[in-house]
């Protein structure tokens, strides 16, 4: 059942209701998540005396980064992480301790309450767009984006289906 609890329910969660929480705030003006995706090698292996086909199994599984967006505005949070990994004042700017974060992707129904979250493990800024392209005859909002690189994410299975009203 695809609804446990709002059993008359049929339309799935739309993917415009969301939030990004790291440090146990909730990360202004985020518009755009990339998806969670993961991937598991296959290691295929045949033995001499069998049959010409070969046996697979699971070997190492990786995840893909995850981008964040949103547009400029005076909060420094992106800007703030990204400079944990590299300084202009050199090496001595840089934070081993801090420079890792899990973060949390909430997921909310149309009447504003959390139906589903993941969580994203160790990640890190590896590319950080601080100003966009800009141009005098757009029309448009300026994004910033930051890349993270992770070692996985998992559901959060506290957060649990609320009946809806």
């Amino acid at each position: 059942m695809a609804f446990p609890v709002n059993v008359t329910r049929l339309d799935p969660y739309r993917n415009f209701k969301f939030r990004v929480v790291w440090d146990g705030q909730t990360v202004a003006g985020v518009s755009k998540v990339s998806g969670l995706k993961s991937t598991t090698e296959v290691v295929s292996h045949r033995n001499g005396g069998d049959p010409s086909t070969k046996h697979h199994a699971p070997g190492v599984t990786t995840f893909e980064a995850v981008t964040l967006e949103r547009g400029i505005t005076h909060d420094h949070a992106f800007e703030a992480w990204s400079n944990m990994v590299y300084s202009v004042e050199g090496d001595g700017g840089v934070s081993l301790k801090n420079f890792r974060k899990d973060i949390s992707i909430e997921l909310y129904n149309l009447q504003g309450v959390k139906v589903l979250a993941w969580n994203v493990f160790r990640c890190w800024v590896s590319e950080m767009t601080a100003v966009p392209e800009l141009d005098a005859n757009g029309n448009a909002v300026a994004f910033e984006t930051i890349v993270l690189q992770n070692e996985g994410f998992q559901r959060d299975l506290a957060v649990t289906e609320a009946a809806e009203t």
